[in-house]
């Protein structure tokens, strides 16, 4: 798929729409994941590598790439979803999907309310402990049923996951940690291995 065949607007919708069932990438092809990606990079690149939200306010955002940071943080063997570039993955599909802006955006306004009740500040002000708590909670569909206040937080949790795994593995960082080497040829076939026991 190349950038100029489509607009930004078109490929954004497209990869929306029906994908409320779960992970994006269940209903989308892959080229239409990377060219989100490559939105985003030309934009990145024309911004003199910023990015500007479509969707979140700035603190929204702030907290959307924390989010996404502590589902896939970076280690040795690989970058994290700040630098795979899913916050803003996520950012642009929200953009153009009115169902992600309600259960993103309710879902963060959801998660702000109940640390500040719990802990008397917002998310991001929470200490990494606080943090951890709150999102142990809405990381389980389990604790929704046991307590029914947390299923806005365990909903949106679950979407935000599905959403960032969508942003990661669709990155070159997320493609390369895979250790995806991409279509190759063999001149013979050597059969399949002999199944023991036969």
């Amino acid at each position: 798929m190349t950038t100029d065949s489509v607009s930004r607007r078109d490929v954004l919708k497209s990869l929306t729409l029906g994908a409320m069932a779960g992970s994006v990438l269940r209903v989308i092809p892959l080229e239409a994941a990377e060219h989100v990606h490559a939105v985003i990079e030309t934009e990145k690149a024309d911004a003199a590598g910023a990015y500007t939200p479509k969707s979140f306010t700035a603190e929204q955002f702030k907290t959307l790439q924390a989010l996404c940071e502590t589902i896939f943080p970076a280690d040795a063997d690989s970058g994290g979803a700040m630098e795979a570039g899913a916050p803003e993955f996520i950012d642009l599909l929200t953009s153009e999907n009115p169902e992600y802006q309600r259960k993103l955006g309710g879902g963060l306004k959801w998660l702000d309310a109940n640390c500040s009740k719990r802990f008397v500040n917002a998310y991001l002000n929470c200490t990494p402990q606080q943090q951890n708590e709150i999102l142990d909670l809405i990381a389980y569909r389990k604790n929704a049923i046991k307590d029914g206040s947390l299923s806005l937080g365990v909903e949106f949790f679950s979407l935000l996951r599905n959403l960032a795994s969508d942003g990661f593995f669709t990155s070159k960082i997320g493609i390369k940690y895979l250790g995806y080497k991409g279509n190759t040829y063999r001149l013979e076939f050597p059969g399949c291995p002999p199944v023991p026991g036969l």
